[in-house]
């Protein structure tokens, strides 16, 4: 190749931001032109996310000015909206124009996953950016206003969750921190405020250990949370939504946080997706694109049991470890790495001072747990933007 090879980067999110930093590291000056393409100037902290929302926290304090991570010298930013890519054109079209690569890393983040259930899309909220999640404080809030001109309508103080996964945990355990400081703002009742969780498999926090959601469901119902597992929601409506027994829950605020799917631009692109996602090689790169690289929500990773991965920080980390690397090695011509996923633990917050966890074949639980999360945090700061980011975001 005569002239520089070209890197676009679509998306700044943990895979996208963690493969621009590593390779500002790894390559020499004038050894590839680097593009990183986001449709904000900022990165945002999914994982940190349920708190802003709940309003427990400040929005800012979730997110990270892109400028401030990369060295502007290595890494061109593109601020623009994605709007088609065409792998055969080795070409992505923006908003504002075009970009040609000889190498594309897509992580673009997921989509909400519906599972057809009717309504969802045009009446749940989601918790998805620093938008939706400032929406979604303000909505809640907006509910206890509501009630003080309307006390006979109950549906204002009803919270429904749909799926006991960790976002749905997570940010089930900073609401009900939020509502009594919000009954006592608005003078409401507190017994008046409902809060329930709905979920359509078997267990809350599917796949963990059995003792640990045992005790974060404990925890979380003695906060005033009503569980309803292995329920199904059968529609959502303006109202509220239908169980699959037929049962109704009126309320004027839906939260769904029932899983995420690939991105649907993929599929526009042709490649082969399962539910939006593309079964990457072993060395990250989408099947018939040896120049392009998937990671995070937009990838499909399998065990060595053949279950799929789910699509979490820790695991789009990692990707963007070994993505970086196989794309320093493909321009100089070395050696690709395979990727393989190693689990370092896994935290979920239940509310101040409280979560559960597994770290290494550890179960932790309570006020350790919850100083885990924040040490695993505070290391993902130090990761991107050393002790000023950890010093500036980072606290207990």
């Amino acid at each position: 190749m005569s002239r520089i090879p070209r890197i676009v980067i679509l998306g700044a999110g943990y895979g996208g931001i963690v493969t621009a930093i590593r390779l500002q590291k790894e390559l020499n000056y004038n050894e590839a032109d680097v593009t990183l393409v986001n449709k904000h100037d900022y990165h945002y902290i999914t994982t940190h996310l349920h708190m802003p929302a709940a309003g427990t926290d400040n929005p800012e304090n979730a997110r990270v000015s892109i400028l401030k991570l990369i060295d502007e010298f290595k890494i061109d930013f593109v601020k623009s909206t994605v709007v088609q890519i065409r792998p055969q054109e080795k070409k992505v079209i923006l908003e504002e124009g075009t970009l040609s690569y000889d190498y594309l890393v897509i992580g673009l983040g997921g989509e909400p996953e519906t599972f057809g259930i009717p309504g969802l899309k045009e009446y749940a909220l989601s918790i998805r950016s620093i938008n939706s999640v400032r929406f979604i404080r303000e909505h809640i809030e907006y509910q206890f206003a509501r009630f003080k001109r309307e006390p006979n309508r109950l549906d204002y103080l009803t919270f429904i969750v749909g799926g006991a996964g960790f976002t749905g945990i997570e940010f089930i355990g900073e609401v009900t921190d939020r509502i009594p400081k919000l009954c006592k703002e608005y003078d409401v009742d507190p017994s008046l405020v409902k809060v329930y969780n709905i979920e359509a498999a078997p267990t809350a926090l599917p796949g963990f250990d059995p003792e640990l959601v045992e005790y974060a469901m404990g925890v979380l119902q003695s906060k005033g949370v009503t569980f309803k597992i292995a329920t199904a929601i059968k529609e959502c409506t303006p109202d509220g939504v239908i169980l699959a027994n037929g049962e109704e829950i009126k309320s004027a605020t839906v939260v769904w946080t029932g899983g995420i799917r690939g991105n649907h631009m993929l599929d526009d692109a042709g490649f082969e997706t399962m539910r939006g996602r593309i079964k990457v090689d072993e060395n990250l790169r989408a099947p018939g694109h040896d120049n392009v690289y998937v990671l995070g929500d937009c990838s499909l990773v399998f065990s060595p049991e053949g279950r799929p991965y789910p699509p979490t920080a820790q695991i789009s980390i990692q990707q963007a470890d070994v993505c970086s690397h196989n794309l320093v090695a493909s321009i100089r011509g070395e050696k690709l790495k395979g990727f393989t996923y190693e689990s370092k633990g896994t935290v979920a917050s239940l509310g101040r001072g409280e979560a559960i966890g597994i770290v290494g074949s550890r179960k932790v639980k309570g006020g350790m747990a919850a100083i885990m999360k924040k040490v695993i945090d505070m290391r993902y700061l130090y990761m991107i933007g050393g002790i000023p980011l950890v010093l500036k975001k980072g606290r207990f």
